[in-house]
């Protein structure tokens, strides 16, 4: 007889978060990501809910125990790396520095 756990939790870009997850996941794992039309209440728009749907089949009650605290652990990082993936517009300029500036203090002759 097979145990089975399915893990769903809901996020902002579920397509990153479950593409951080996949290179921790098992054999006995499966990630999709799901949406549902929601419509927002407040504005009439119809919003998208994703979702992050991790089914988990093991044979024994403790391989599926330590597989689902696992994948709690990597569902953290995985929501913390996507959290730092989103671009953040920043409106200071850049400053790169004198990396294409030529450097006219180096001696270049060589003694033959």
């Amino acid at each position: 007889m097979s145990r089975r756990a399915t893990i769903r939790t809901a996020h902002d870009d579920a397509t990153l978060v479950a593409r951080a997850l996949d290179p921790d996941n098992t054999d006995e794992m499966t990630t999709t990501v799901e949406r549902d039309g929601v419509v927002d209440g407040t504005d009439g728009d119809d919003d998208r809910t994703e979702t992050v749907v991790t089914r988990i089949d093991r044979e024994t009650t403790s391989g599926l125990q330590s597989t689902v605290d696992d994948y709690v652990v990597n569902l953290a990082v995985a929501i913390d790396v996507a959290s730092q993936a989103r671009p953040v517009q920043d409106d200071r300029p850049t400053d790169t520095g004198p990396v294409s500036d030529t450097d006219t203090d180096s001696d270049t002759t060589h003694n033959e």
